[in-house]
């Protein structure tokens, strides 16, 4: 039992000296201030980093996304004609190719679609 205690006594002893040797060494000083600029070729980063961004360009980013895993879930379905009932391929089919439709519709509905907005 006394030897569980020293145990435990030396595992947080070494944590708290390894976390303020981290604490000490990871101090920021002026010099490193260049350092820690943001560089990207051909931009000022003296200037604002956020700039304003169309939230309509990320809706569309978001609407292609979606219809591009979509797309990669339709491409199983093809060979998959041959090996399974067809009745049961159609309905299943059917049924996902709808709520694509749904979904584009709804969109459509939206006005999601124009990029004049």
């Amino acid at each position: 039992m006394i030897m569980l205690f020293y145990m435990s006594f030396i595992m947080i002893l070494i944590s708290c000296i390894l976390m303020s040797i981290s604490f000490i060494i990871s101090k920021k000083s002026l010099i490193d201030r260049e350092k820690c600029s943001v560089f990207e070729c051909g931009f000022d980063p003296k200037c604002l980093a956020r700039i304003p961004f169309s939230l309509h360009f990320f809706l569309i980013t978001m609407i292609f996304l979606i219809f591009d895993v979509e797309i990669a879930l339709i491409f199983p379905i093809i060979p998959n004609f041959l090996m399974v009932n067809f009745f049961t391929w159609f309905k299943i089919n059917f049924f996902f190719i709808m709520i694509l439709l749904i979904g584009l519709y709804h969109e459509w509905n939206q006005n999601m679609l124009n990029w004049s907005i």
